[in-house]
């Protein structure tokens, strides 16, 4: 079996790793496959394509928001796959679907799995399944066409809980830093510093990668000192509705993460 492009990346301990995420459908329907160029094109690492959900509960308002756009503009888990057909000749760096359980069970899940693996899909990231049934029911699914589900953990996740995800998950472990909804923070107090101390001196297996609240320099960095690199979703969603192209919202991502 050909080696996972999220494993290539992130096995040999590379660090500062940035991966984006965007809602497939936003701000308009055909906007996929011109934002996956404009990110690579922009050195960004990873990118994870969300799916719009009508009810995205682990959302803040500007992903919401952006969902219900994208819905309304037409994008469906058909379109994206029909919009991603031929993504491989152009782009080759680990593409991740973000998405919850109830479109992905409508499609079928080994449906899914198949259709991501003939198009180069690396993995998923579903926040509402729960980890007994991925184990039950989805894993060897998953594993069959060589696909990564990665895992969320919080600062409320017990010991005994990430134990078992870096146990049973392969690619890395999403670290989310805060309990709360998707959104940008300005830094990251405390008790969230703790918290990723806490998880480092657990030396998990898997590399971690810090999502929610990542919007400036020193969220990232922060995010950069405790893990191998940070995803990045609400700012860039927000960006692209008011950049004056794609490539503009890229650009003042970059600069905002460099103030």
């Amino acid at each position: 079996m050909k080696t996972n492009r999220i494993n290539s990346l992130l096995e040999d301990g590379q660090k500062n790793i940035l991966s984006v995420y965007f809602t497939a459908g936003y701000p308009n329907l055909n906007d996929t496959m011109p934002i996956l160029r404009a990110l690579q094109q922009k050195g960004i690492n990873l990118i994870e394509i969300g799916i719009p959900f009508s009810d995205p509960m682990a959302d803040g308002p500007v992903i919401q928001k952006s969902s219900t756009t994208a819905l309304r503009n037409g994008m469906s888990l058909h379109v994206l796959f029909e919009q991603l057909k031929t993504v491989r000749r152009e782009i080759t760096i680990p593409l991740i679907l973000m998405g919850y359980l109830n479109p992905i069970m409508q499609y079928g899940f080994e449906n899914f799995c198949r259709t991501c693996s003939e198009i180069g899909i690396d993995g998923m990231i579903i926040p509402d399944l729960p980890f007994k049934d991925y184990m039950e029911q989805y894993k060897a699914i998953a594993d069959r066409y060589n696909l990564r589900i990665i895992m969320l953990i919080t600062p409320e996740t017990s010991e005994e809980r990430i134990r078992l995800i870096d146990a049973h998950t392969n690619g890395f472990i999403y670290m989310v830093s805060s309990a709360a909804t998707t959104g940008a923070q300005q830094c990251f107090d405390k008790t969230k510093q703790e918290y990723f101390q806490r998880i480092n001196n657990m030396n998990l297996h898997n590399p971690r990668l810090i999502g929610f609240g990542i919007s400036n320099k020193d969220t990232l960095e922060a995010a950069q000192a405790n893990a191998s690199g940070a995803i990045i979703g609400s700012k860039f969603v927000s960006l692209l509705a008011t950049a004056p192209s794609i490539t503009d919202a890229v650009d003042q991502l970059l600069d905002v993460l460099k103030q």
